[in-house]
């Protein structure tokens, strides 16, 4: 897990460092790395879904540590959306995302509020209580991916 914490500041400080078009050389480095964010999110967001559904046993600090994990990557692959990042990559980005920009950042913006309380769930050490906070951290993936994600 430490290479994987190791990774995940290393990206968030990259991410804050500057600007967004200054932070990619070109779209295609910019479609590479929220696609990578996403997966790496979708990762540590499975692990926690795996225990609240009763897949894998509950493991307080596995819980932690992804929910951790899954609040700073909900924060990063928003710069990557810049203008000239709908092309130069293959990617299931929908055009919407360029279109409607500010409903695209209402559900960057309600991820951003939900994924923390994962962690405060985890803190709780009951797998119920993680089960809640999950849920709207699903439906808001869900509702962002129904929007601006083609099948």
């Amino acid at each position: 897990m430490n290479f994987a914490t190791t990774l995940v500041g290393a990206a968030a400080a990259a991410a804050f460092a500057a600007p967004a078009a200054a932070q990619f050389a070109k779209p295609e480095d910019a479609i590479k790395y929220r696609q990578s964010v996403m997966v790496l999110m979708s990762q540590h967001f499975g692990r926690i879904g795996a225990m609240v559904n009763g897949r894998v046993p509950y493991d307080q600090q596995a819980a932690l540590a992804n929910a951790e994990l899954v609040a700073t990557l909900s924060r990063l692959p928003w710069s990557a959306f810049g203008s000239g990042t709908d092309k130069g990559r293959e990617t299931r980005a929908k055009a919407e995302i360029w279109s409607e920009q500010a409903k695209f950042k209402e559900h960057q913006d309600r991820l951003q509020a939900e994924a923390p309380k994962l962690i405060a769930a985890a803190r709780t050490n009951s797998p119920e209580t993680l089960k809640v906070a999950f849920g709207p951290v699903s439906q808001a993936c869900k509702a962002c991916h129904d929007a601006y994600r083609k099948d």
